[in-house]
């Protein structure tokens, strides 16, 4: 016949419980903040150059150089707010992926991977040459809405800037869809320079970094 556990025991198990329920329900505060900022300078310098550039091909490898640059460096500015929020509680047990991090960035990733398998769908690396109407218009709408879309959904758990981040984004990339008058890369550098400038400047004052 098995013993009921001891008094300390069962503390110990109720406490573990009530901190894995307030962690969960926890938002996500470690969004970086000049992370933002640093990416949205180098879409405005992108957005400039490409803007210049003589081919369909040129233009595609350029935003996805200053996708891969803005991604590293934010992704290391994010890593240092993690890992400063780990340090200031004074816990080094404390996981930096905790499970607010978690949510966030499963709720995130999914609409960046659809938009990575697309952009190769769309740019065709099987046939030579890219239509340039899928540079001009196609690639920057679908980029800021699926952008968007990972942003608001992972705003769910984060903080109210981030959601409504994200709907900007979506409504900059249904009205580059739908308004070919637009020029593409004055719409990347509304929504990948200007919001994430302004609200990154936002969360760098109220949140820590």
């Amino acid at each position: 016949m098995s013993q009921p556990p001891a008094l300390h025991d069962k503390a110990l198990q109720d406490l573990s419980f009530i901190r894995r329920t307030m962690e969960g329900a926890a938002s996500f505060t470690d969004v970086p903040g000049w992370g933002l900022v640093v990416a949205g300078v180098i879409a405005f310098a992108t957005a400039f150059l490409a803007d210049r550039q003589p081919t369909p091909e040129r233009w595609l490898a350029m935003w996805l150089a200053a996708a891969a640059a803005a991604a590293s460096l934010s992704g290391a500015l994010m890593w240092r707010k993690m890992r400063r929020r780990v340090v200031d509680a004074g816990d080094e047990r404390r996981a930096l992926l905790n499970v607010p991090a978690r949510k966030f960035l499963l709720s995130l990733l999914p609409a960046l991977l659809v938009g990575a398998v697309l952009t190769l769908a769309l740019a065709d690396v099987s046939v030579p040459g890219i239509d340039p109407r899928i540079a001009e218009r196609v690639l920057p709408g679908m980029w800021l809405l699926l952008y968007g879309l990972g942003i608001t959904t992972a705003g769910a758990f984060s903080i109210r800037a981030v959601p409504i981040m994200g709907l900007g984004f979506i409504i900059l990339g249904a009205v580059a869809l739908f308004i070919p008058a637009l020029d593409g890369d004055l719409m990347m550098a509304l929504g990948f320079g200007g919001l994430q400038v302004g609200f990154g400047l936002l969360i760098a004052r109220r949140h820590g970094g």
